[in-house]
């Protein structure tokens, strides 16, 4: 990046973890990086409320960490020296349906909170010359053209006041999450926007944490997670037990379908405790609460398909939970913001030698196919199997998810009740967004698995038969690329 050419002003709106990652890939290529969020950001690492799922377990998935650290190359060892631990060598003990996978966990990944992962970009983004904070405001609407071809700016007003500031740029980047209000935006400007893809999922989740006391310092050093599964014909709840940094433990109940885990105390441990192993509930039998369970609710997931849009205006962006939320139990998050903040920056690259018109267009499009369609996909074919969560589709139907989840499933099956630890990587790689679909999907991986069982071959042959196509040709029909 020696070579670029450094020119004209971004903004980005919204300071979460996509914001501070595309704040920092747009000062590699613009003087000055405005970065606005309405929050006023903590002095220490703390929760805060423009996040309030924040104090539930977040973690980048492989590819994720890989991305942050050739933004913030070290990141990991400042999060180390607040206190994070690490996952190398540590137990990983996954129970579902068919069984238990357990064992060393062979990476040196680190555990965190979301405060103290935001805090170190932060401090990082801070440490940028080019790029300027502006916190405790809120973005109220873009200013534009004449004709809404392009998009000039942004007008913000000061949390508390009615006093209202306007700030021009070259390039404005949606990054605000879920309270995103760029749809209603764009259709005052005459934009025919599409209608999203909603999962009506009706997600819930419930967090508590717990203090490891000193004399048993020695389960932080065992254990990295213990993972069981719910199982959507019982519906049962998911429960996943982790630690974060100082000696901290986390206990994370969750499931789809509009049941959700309780927030009081006591009937949280008595869910714990009926899980399908007393692993977990005899681990937090031991330790010390330190908060009440905190609940929080997703009554559906949206996929939005800016994208496909005729016409979109120049200077404007939209990345992260704006564009696709994702089920949180999948830990996908973050590291599909990554993936988007690294396409972003290819083709900024690239854009430094080839410019060419409706460049954000073009970067929305890829955006679309190469990081939210794989993870939404995933998404679906796992929440869809649960009793309650409905689909509505959009602009197109959502193909290939029923075939998806009942492959998947053959695929964890033969992974967890044969030990086949191949497979059960790669289950896990291509729901972690670490690998591609084409790992699992591709016509010798299909054929292999589904011909090695009675069920499997049913399942082959309801494909063929609905497809009426070589198998080859129907997965390229039914799988995201």
């Amino acid at each position: 990046m020696k070579n670029i050419q450094k020119e004209g002003k971004a903004i980005v709106f919204g300071g979460s973890i996509t914001g501070l990652m595309t704040a920092r890939v747009l000062s590699s290529y613009y003087k000055e990086v405005l970065l606005i969020d309405k929050d006023k950001f903590p002095d220490y690492p703390a929760e805060r409320n423009g996040a309030p799922h924040g104090f539930h377990p977040h973690r980048f998935t492989q590819r994720g960490k890989m991305i942050t650290e050739q933004l913030f190359p070290g990141y990991e060892e400042e999060l180390v020296a607040l206190g994070s631990p690490s996952s190398l060598h540590k137990t990983v003990h996954m129970m579902n349906q068919y069984g238990t996978v357990a064992g060393p966990y062979q990476r040196n990944d680190i555990k965190f909170s979301r405060a103290v992962l935001e805090w170190v970009i932060r401090e990082r983004i801070k440490k940028i010359p080019n790029i300027r904070l502006l916190v405790e405001h809120e973005v109220i609407g873009l200013h534009a053209t004449p004709d809404h071809s392009a998009i000039t700016g942004v007008q913000v007003r000061g949390r508390g006041v009615e006093v209202k500031s306007d700030f021009m740029a070259d390039l404005v980047v949606d990054a605000s999450g879920r309270a995103s209000k760029l749809t209603n935006w764009l259709k005052e400007f005459g934009y025919d926007v599409p209608s999203p893809d909603r999962m009506k999922a009706a997600i819930g989740y419930s967090t508590r944490r717990y203090k490891v006391p000193a004399h048993l310092k020695h389960l932080t050093e065992k254990w990295d997670v213990i993972n069981i599964m719910g199982q959507p014909v019982k519906g049962t709840f998911t429960g996943v037990f982790s630690f974060i940094e100082n000696q901290v433990a986390e206990m994370l109940l969750y499931r789809p379908g509009g049941q959700y885990p309780p927030t009081d105390a006591e009937d949280f441990e008595r869910e714990v405790a009926q899980l399908p192993t007393p692993m977990i509930a005899e681990i937090l039998c031991e330790l010390e609460p330190i908060s009440t369970p905190k609940g929080f609710r997703v009554a559906e997931l949206y996929r939005h398909h800016f994208e496909q849009m005729e016409r979109w205006p120049d200077g404007l962006l939209v990345l992260g939970d704006a564009f696709c939320i994702y089920d949180p139990i999948f830990g996908q998050g973050m590291t599909v913001a990554a993936i988007e903040v690294d396409l972003l920056n290819t083709m900024l690259q690239e854009r430094q030698h080839n410019p060419e018109p409706h460049f954000e267009q073009k970067v929305l499009r890829k955006i679309q196919d190469k990081a939210i369609t794989p993870a939404w996909w995933l998404n679906c074919a796992a929440d869809l199997q649960w009793d309650g969560v409905e689909y509505e589709a959009g602009t197109e139907p959502l193909k290939g998810v029923a075939f998806g989840s009942r492959y998947m499933n053959l695929i964890l099956k033969e992974g967890t009740a044969n030990q086949n630890f191949k497979l059960f990587g790669l289950y896990w790689g291509v729901n972690s967004l670490s690998l591609s679909l084409h790992e699992l999907f591709n016509p010798q991986m299909v054929k292999s698995v589904l011909e090695a069982s009675e069920e499997g071959q049913q399942l082959l042959a309801d494909l063929l038969k609905e497809y009426e196509l070589p198998l080859e040709e129907a997965l390229i029909k039914m799988i995201p690329s």
